[in-house]
């Protein structure tokens, strides 16, 4: 049982599937090698199934075999080509700078397009590297190494391919059990905030939250392409609705894990001498950890179990009971938006209870998912197009990575060293689109190969046997794709040692070492270089674009739910797709701060302080517009319709405004009095309702009219950390080439 339990746990882990699957195509290989006597065999065929595997994408097995077709015919054009062009150094150069600006531009379409376009990069250096290794193009048999690294792509790809189609569900299942770890681990942090202490760092809380809720965002959106392309053509399979249920419940419990009903400094004020707010507090965790354990159970396919959950429901019910009964007259305004919160979570509790096996019969008005692939060759082009500007970032990579490696190339033929072409892969693997990234790559890549180098040189010396030296490489090469998204020191490390193995096997290992570690400082010189002086993407310039981006979406999101409540409570694609940019733009603006961070403090044009200060308070308004989302309706009382709609339309206009003057770097005036006329009017004569105190009425609590206090209280920090980003002086006293909005 443990074994077994165990066998199926390892089966769960995503990089599980695809390590096996490159252990398969390199163990095959190796065989093949052996059957046949020639080791020489080896290195094109490992070189091809390592470009292939690169280049994998994620779809369904028809899918996965059209990508493969596409993926072997870019593979041909490449290595054919660095073939006819490698005797002649110019032609060579010239088709190097062409083809790698046109493959990164070529990223502009979308993630599969930039997986294949980087692949075919990678395996077009791995070409070059091995006519390198051979002195020159045979005169002879000019296509058999082209030949063997197309095989060697092939290989996998089949085998990734009859996996898929054996296997289909198991990635869906690991993209949502994904999701719902990393909501478990928000609502985990979104608890830390209702935790009855004064003098916590809560600024420090949400900041956290924050960078929590862009985790969430990328898994969300990372499943739901998952989901897409195997919908397509499928849309009947029941299997697949089961998920693509369970995606929408994680939706609605983010929207509710998201949303905040009050300022919580004022409730804990208020109760602190209290246990509701632990009570608060507990729950929420209670829910993080079950969200958790949700996603164990699908992956698994265990029952679930979230009865502490539900029995922290309970205890808060009753702490609210219990404040009702004490009759406090200074905590009636209070105990409202109190019952809101727990009216939440009683909600997220349920969805909760629905998300492991969710009705697929209940029919959702529209189901419908939003296609973000090109439509068309035309529409491929425009996003091409637009992007042809000296304010894209995918522009200025091309550009930057194309001249570092022409750079590469120019200094390998001045200094002719020994296995030269380890400069470009360097290189190349190294310059990443932002400064950030680089310098971390940068880092890891050297100690990678330094490790590298040592475990090799300890492998050859030790185990001269070629079959010891063959398992090492096979072993190494699977460390490396299970360790290259997340461990890239390991990785490197495993991609060197395989190196240093399977030369090892047709010359000497020994004399790879000392040119492997000069090419590797020099190619990662030179990236480091060209990301520094060549148009570098300084996360401070695009700021305010970014700040802005997260204002219209904001806006965009508050239109739709004001819709919601003008005609009604729906889930159509319009305001699922309105929430999702939202989040996505809020991601985004929390990942530019976060690289921005790393640049140097020179080059930063604004404090990072001020940076994070809006990104605070924005993903504050983005909780206030979840709370205003999660408890939307039709609005029934005419005054409701006459006062608040206006109100929400208002506020509309006054984000529209600053999210325009942001964006055209203007100073935003001051919104104190249009926030004080707002406030007029949603503070006007509210209704009353029957007190248990037969002296006295109490106000009538409205979800709709508090939020939206909330928001217009928001309005104002917002524009002041707005106006900070906008007239903060540069600290870089280069010109600024981010002209353009796109």
């Amino acid at each position: 049982m443990s074994l077994s339990l165990s066998l199926r746990r390892l089966w769960t882990l995503d990089k599980f599937a695809y390590s096996l699957r490159v252990f398969l195509a390199f163990s095959g290989i190796i065989t093949l090698g052996w059957a046949l006597d020639e080791a020489a065999l080896v290195i094109p065929l490992f070189l091809g199934i390592s470009a292939s595997a690169l280049s994998e994408t994620d779809d369904s097995w028809q899918g996965r075999l059209q990508a493969l077709l596409v993926t072997l015919g870019c593979f041909a054009i490449a290595s054919l080509s660095v073939q006819w062009l490698y005797p002649w150094p110019w032609l060579f150069a010239l088709g190097l700078g062409a083809a790698t600006f046109t493959l990164i531009m070529l990223g502009a379409i979308g993630q599969r397009f930039a997986t294949i376009a980087a692949g075919t990069l990678i395996l077009s250096i791995y070409s070059m590297i091995n006519i390198e290794h051979h002195g020159g193009v045979p005169e002879e048999t000019p296509w058999r190494q082209p030949l063997l690294l197309l095989a060697g792509a092939a290989w996998y790809g089949v085998i990734s391919v009859v996996w898929c189609a054996l296997f289909e569900r198991q990635p869906l299942k690991q993209s949502m059990a994904r999701v719902y770890k990393e909501l478990g681990k928000y609502l985990i942090l979104k608890s830390a905030l209702l935790e009855p202490l004064r003098d916590v760092d809560i600024e420090g809380r949400r900041l956290a939250l924050a960078r929590q809720n862009g985790q969430v965002v990328e898994a969300l959106n990372q499943a739901k392409e998952m989901i897409f392309r195997r919908l397509e053509g499928q849309r009947g399979d029941h299997k697949l609705n089961r998920y693509l249920r369970i995606y929408f419940a994680a939706q609605d419990i983010h929207e509710r894990a998201s949303s905040t009903h009050y300022p919580y400094a004022a409730l804990t004020e208020a109760f602190f001498h209290h246990d509701v707010l632990f009570r608060c507090q507990r729950l929420l965790d209670q829910q993080g950890l079950a969200c958790k354990r949700l996603g164990k159970a699908l992956l698994l396919n265990r029952p679930f179990d979230h009865r502490q959950s539900e029995q922290a429901l309970l205890d808060l019910r009753a702490s609210i009971d219990n404040l009702h009964a004490m009759r406090e007259p200074r905590w009636r305004e209070l105990l409202f938006p109190l019952e809101a919160l727990a009216d939440n979570l009683a909600t997220l509790e349920e969805q909760l209870a629905t998300a492991h096996n969710p009705d697929v019969s209940d029919t959702r008005r529209n189901e419908g998912l939003f296609d973000r692939s090109p439509s068309s060759l035309s529409d491929a082009w425009e996003r091409i197009r637009l992007n042809l500007t000296l304010s894209s970032p995918t522009f200025r990579h091309a550009l930057r990575l194309s001249i570092a490696l022409l750079a590469g190339y120019g200094l390998m033929r001045l200094i002719d060293p020994e296995q030269g072409f380890w400069i470009l892969l360097t290189t190349l693997f190294v310059c990443r689109p932002n400064f950030a990234a680089t310098r971390r790559f940068f880092t890891q890549r050297i100690i990678g190969t330094v490790l590298g180098l040592v475990a090799g040189w300890a492998s050859i010396t030790l185990f001269p046997h070629p079959l010891a030296q063959s398992l090492i490489a096979l072993i190494a090469g699977v460390a490396f794709f299970a360790n290259r998204e997340e461990h890239y020191i390991i990785a490197t490390a495993s991609i060197t040692l395989l190196v240093l193995c399977s030369f090892n096997q047709v010359g000497s290992g020994f004399d790879l070492i000392w040119p492997r570690l000069f090419d590797t400082l020099l190619g990662a010189a030179i990236a480091g270089l060209a990301v520094f002086f060549i148009l570098p993407d300084w996360q401070g310039r695009r700021l305010y674009r970014q700040a802005a981006d997260a204002l219209n979406a904001n806006r965009r999101y508050l239109e739709e739910i004001i819709h919601q409540y003008e005609a009604g409570k729906q889930d159509d694609l319009a305001y699922r797709l309105a929430r999702r940019d939202a989040h996505n733009a809020d991601a985004a603006l929390s990942t530019m701060l976060t690289n921005m961070l790393h640049e140097p403090g020179h080059y930063r044009k604004h404090d990072a302080d001020d940076g994070l200060r809006f990104l605070v308070l924005d993903h504050t308004l983005l909780s206030y517009l979840s709370a205003l989302g999660a408890h939307r309706h039709r609005l029934t009382q005419e005054e409701d319709k006459a006062t608040l709609i206006p109100v929400a339309r208002r506020i509309d206009e006054l984000l529209a405004y600053c999210a325009d003057q942001l964006l055209h770097r203007q100073p935003i005036r001051t919104l104190e009095g249009d926030v004080e006329t707002l406030l007029v009017q949603l503070d006007g004569e509210p209704p009353r309702t029957p007190s248990p105190d037969k002296n006295q009425a109490v106000v009538a609590y409205r979800p709709v009219q508090s939020q939206l206090r909330l928001i217009c209280r928001q309005l104002i920090p917002l524009s002041d950390a707005a106006n900070r980003l906008i007239l903060k002086p540069e600290a870089n006293p280069s010109p600024d080439l981010d002209t353009s909005h796109t």
